[in-house]
């Protein structure tokens, strides 16, 4: 069934839009952000403190210790001076980007002699400024210890807080949807249930559907689609309502990567034909470059401040 286009027509909406939508993000932003970076930080330091309980305060820093704490190592970057990017570490010791990774996700390499370069350019660009103790060869001073731990914590916390933003951003999104599909008496299934999209009963949504599609030369990728919603009047063989949802706290990140959705797009297109439907779920920093590109592409999207415009997909 062809549906009358939800947003991408009404470009004289699109400036209040993109406020609302800013001030809606703020105004959550402000209320979760600070309670997330302290616990970041509390939860940096923390790793901190496990770290030089391990080493003897970074005084004895040994291959065996990162083989026993491979995850270890991003708390190991942040105590060097500069800080080590992944990359950059990776390059120094002329390992690969995977060995690094792997490690940081607690799995042990197979190749010793990758441990010891890590371990070589560690102990060899560790920042002594703020652990004087490494210079003098001794046990730090409880106050040494204590400023060290929180300077390398803060150092870690942005690492950790961005994720736990993104990840609650995800959840926020999610369950505004959840809550607007439940309400309606849709009820939520699990998509590793189903082999297909199409084979989803009316009235029913899931969560993170990985739907097969079709790329050049015959090859085939799964395409990731955050809420797929079956409606209640589908028919056999229908395919649900796609739905992607976005949150960005700045108009730069959104405006580099607004491509990746029309590609998403395209693959689903070629398919499912042209009258497949994937709709942006948006909230936060979407400009009006960034509407015009995805209404240019065939992209539709319902701004999370006004999510009664589900009923308009059909919902």
């Amino acid at each position: 069934m062809k549906r009358t286009p939800i947003n991408r027509r009404s470009t004289e909406c699109w400036k209040t839009d993109v406020r609302e939508s800013v001030l809606f993000y703020n105004n959550w932003f402000l209320k979760f952000a600070p309670a997330t970076f302290v616990q970041a930080r509390n939860n940096a330091i923390e790793k901190v403190e496990a770290a030089f309980r391990k080493t003897d305060s970074f005084n004895k820093l040994t291959e065996e210790m990162l083989l026993e704490s491979p995850e270890s190592l991003s708390i190991l970057r942040m105590s060097t001076t500069p800080p080590l990017a992944r990359d950059r570490l990776a390059g120094l010791a002329d390992v690969s980007k995977g060995i690094v990774k792997s490690l940081e996700e607690g799995k042990t390499p197979r190749d010793p002699e990758a441990i010891r370069q890590i371990i070589e350019i560690i102990n060899q660009t560790l920042d002594r400024d703020i652990m004087p103790w490494l210079v003098r060869k001794t046990s730090p001073k409880p106050e040494e210890r204590m400023i060290a731990s929180a300077i390398i914590g803060d150092r870690v916390c942005g690492a950790l807080a961005d994720p736990i933003i993104r990840n609650e951003q995800e959840r926020r999104q999610f369950h505004s949807i959840d809550k607007f599909l439940t309400d309606r008496d849709y009820k939520l299934v699990q998509s590793k249930d189903y082999a297909e999209c199409t084979s989803m009963p009316p009235g029913t949504f899931a969560h993170h559907f990985n739907i097969p599609a079709k790329m050049g030369h015959g090859k085939r990728v799964n395409i990731p689609v955050d809420i797929a919603i079956m409606r209640k009047d589908a028919l056999p063989g229908d395919l649900p309502l796609l739905i992607e949802c976005k949150s960005a706290g700045d108009f730069t990140n959104t405006n580099k990567r607004r491509k990746e959705e029309a590609v998403k797009a395209e693959q689903l297109k070629k398919t499912f034909g042209k009258d497949v439907e994937f709709v942006l779920f948006l909230c936060g920093y979407f400009d009006s470059s960034y509407l015009g590109y995805e209404a240019a592409e065939g992209i539709d999207w319902i701004w999370e401040h006004r999510i009664a415009d589900l009923e308009k997909a059909g919902v």
